[in-house]
């Protein structure tokens, strides 16, 4: 799989908005935000009655955006995530459109500006999604989250865990993003992916206050072994 840096990242300059995303927005203002490894893109459309996020993915791209909406529309009233509008198929892909959270990605200005309170939205996050109940959760993590067999110690997993997946308001966590791949699968593969991408996000010194936030010391073994597995040929993670 590509190097961590590689995963997903704001696209270039110029990057045209594909045409399913412009149709949505109509004479609305859209800005394109983020660029995912399978080439999908997400946009901010600011409407009049309020921002919406539009997320497509062309056809092929081993992106599934009806499951990430399965995935939100299951965690309503759980854990502070974008509400689900409209998800359809579209010419060449699939489009998602979710309402706007009044929040900001901890990679962004406001969370790098304080490395410890990112890190720590970042840990107070996977906190919580972790202490859902595992038997109302109908959804598989990837493969790769649940080691050889069954988890040694499952939870909701959010399974694609890096620090943009998270959202910070005035210093605090307030929401994750990107679920497609939320199932239930080892705890130890969220934390040591989510911890290693505070370091190529730009916010490494901000680390002990996730795993404060998080409520655990962190356990190098585990932590070395789930990075390979990240990092494995195939692994599914994006």
């Amino acid at each position: 799989m590509p190097s961590p840096s590689d995963l997903a990242a704001p696209p270039p300059a110029g990057t045209p908005v594909p045409p399913a995303i412009a149709r949505l927005a109509g004479h609305d203002p859209v800005e394109l935000v983020w660029r995912n490894a399978a080439g999908g893109l997400t946009a901010r459309i600011d409407r009049a009655g309020g921002a919406v996020y539009a997320k497509w993915n062309p056809a092929g791209s081993g992106e599934s955006l009806a499951e990430e909406a399965l995935r939100l529309g299951w965690l309503a009233g759980r854990l502070p995530a974008p509400l689900v509008l409209e998800s359809r198929s579209e010419r060449g892909g699939e489009l998602l459109v979710t309402a706007a959270i009044d929040a900001a990605s901890v990679v962004s200005a406001a969370g790098l500006r304080d490395p410890g309170a990112g890190a720590a939205a970042l840990g107070e996050g996977l906190r919580r999604l972790h202490a859902l109940a595992v038997e109302a959760c109908p959804f598989a993590a990837p493969d790769w989250t649940r080691g050889a067999g069954a988890p040694e110690d499952p939870v909701v997993c959010h399974g694609d865990p890096c620090a943009p997946n998270t959202l910070i308001a005035d210093g605090a966590f307030a929401g994750l993003v990107d679920m497609a791949r939320l199932g239930v699968g080892e705890r130890w593969s969220d934390l040591a992916v989510a911890s290693w991408s505070l370091h190529w996000n730009g916010l490494g010194d901000g680390e002990p206050a996730f795993w404060r936030a998080y409520g655990s010391a962190p356990d190098a073994q585990r932590i070395a072994a789930w990075r390979a597995r990240w990092d494995a040929p195939g692994a599914d993670a994006v």
